[in-house]
């Protein structure tokens, strides 16, 4: 199995909820699918979902919800194959 690191895209606030009454996007152990939203980052009031980016399943998020991420900061990584 190879390992794929999610990043986010931009700086700004990491949620892994739509909003705070919703469940998370993803829970580790969880299968995720390429184009799935895991999370987003929200920068000045505008949200930026952020894609798993691989087919496999999520096994950790590598920073806490409503956390302040960096641009290319992995959030969370994906086993694959």
């Amino acid at each position: 199995m190879s390992r794929h690191e999610i990043v986010s895209p931009i700086p700004g606030v990491f949620y892994r909820r739509p909003d705070p009454e919703s469940p998370p996007f993803a829970e580790d152990g969880t299968a995720v699918a390429e184009d799935q939203a895991v999370g987003l980052v929200e920068v000045m009031k505008s949200f930026h979902q952020v894609h798993a980016g691989a087919a496999g399943t999520l096994v950790e998020f590598l920073v806490e919800d409503e956390a302040e991420v960096d641009a290319g900061q992995p959030v969370a990584v994906v086993e694959t194959g």
